[in-house]
């Protein structure tokens, strides 16, 4: 086993579940996607490290997603726990993944790290929005295992 590089994160509440009106469960109506939505379908992803959520850890949050329905793009920005995190391009192709799979095929996904928040930020962005490293990654069988580990069920 390798040494946690954040031994004790800070950990935070988790937002209250949102509450589902008719509409939402209404397939007749057309509603967007809006940025609570996004939230709520990665919010749950686990960390690699610690049995928390990337919620819990703050590495995500609401008010860092934007959604354009118009343009169909959805942007995510993401903050490592620390500045040297070694697991960041790893977070970022797990929330990657699990918005490709929940997600209609006509949106662009664009996931990033929060400018300012890594010491390696350019060069994880660069791996991150590179659609032939993405692919290539996501062909490592053992990559995919610990990527699956991350967008399943929440650990307890």
């Amino acid at each position: 086993m390798t040494e946690l590089e954040n031994v004790n994160p800070n950990v935070y509440k988790k937002s209250e579940d949102r509450k589902l009106t008719k509409d939402d469960e209404d397939e007749d109506v057309v509603d967007p996607f809006d940025e609570r939505e996004i939230f709520d379908l990665i919010r749950n992803i686990n960390d690699p490290e610690h049995p928390l959520t990337l919620e819990e850890l703050h590495v995500l949050e609401q008010s860092l997603i934007t959604v354009d329905n118009e343009k169909n793009t959805i942007n995510i920005l993401f903050t490592p726990t620390i500045p040297h995190c070694s697991m960041a391009t790893l977070i970022g192709l797990s929330i990657r993944v699990k918005l490709l799979r929940a997600l209609p095929p006509r949106f662009k996904v664009s996931v990033e790290i929060n400018p300012g928040t890594h010491a390696s930020e350019h060069a994880v962005n660069k791996q991150l929005t590179d659609k032939e490293r993405v692919a290539a990654a996501l062909e490592n069988t053992h990559l995919m295992e610990v990527i699956n580990q991350c967008i399943g069920t929440p650990l307890k």
